[in-house]
Formats: C-alpha cells, structure tokens, sequence
C-alpha cells in the first residue's frame, strides 16, 4: 500500500474528500517527523512507538577493502510495533 493508497482508503471510509484527506495525512506524518527531530519519541497506543535510538562510536570494518574504519556516535530513528498489534497481525495471517 503506498501513501496514495492509503489517502484513498482513509477518504472512502471516513467520506472526507481526498484532497482534504491528504492534507491530514501529511500533516500527521510531518508532526512524527518534527517529533523526531527535536528528539521526542511518539506513543500511538495499540500501534506502536517512533523513537531514537543512539547508536556508540564503534570501529567496523569495510567488506570491500578490508580495512578498519572509526563510525562515530549516531542517533538513528526506529519504530517498535506494538504486542496488540503483532498479535492481531498474527491472528489474521
């Protein structure tokens, strides 16, 4: 399902116009990312939760030339399904 699809899905249900529709759903998903950013995490209940996570400074090594490389500190961003939501998924499949 891409972002169309789901604006689409969202007008049918709900009888809101698409280009209304639209507009909540990018103004939703703008909110989570600007959340993000400022370093927030997001607690959708029953869904799941966006937060970051810091990844340690750490030495790896590149496959391709073999050699040791230094990866500094990083915050990456990640999301964790909620237990209800895996479970329905689950129970559905």
């Amino acid at each position: 399902m891409t972002k169309a699809d789901l604006i689409q899905a969202i007008s049918q249900e709900t009888g809101i116009i698409l280009k209304d529709t639209k507009i909540i759903v990018d103004a939703l998903l703008d909110n989570i990312k600007i959340s993000m950013i400022d370093g927030e995490h997001i607690e959708l209940r029953g869904f799941g939760t966006f937060k970051n996570k810091v990844r340690k400074a750490r030495i790896a090594r590149n496959p391709n030339t073999k050699e040791l490389v230094n990866l500094p500190k990083r915050v990456v961003p990640t999301f964790k399904f909620s237990k209800f939501f895996i479970d329905e998924v689950m129970r559905n499949n």
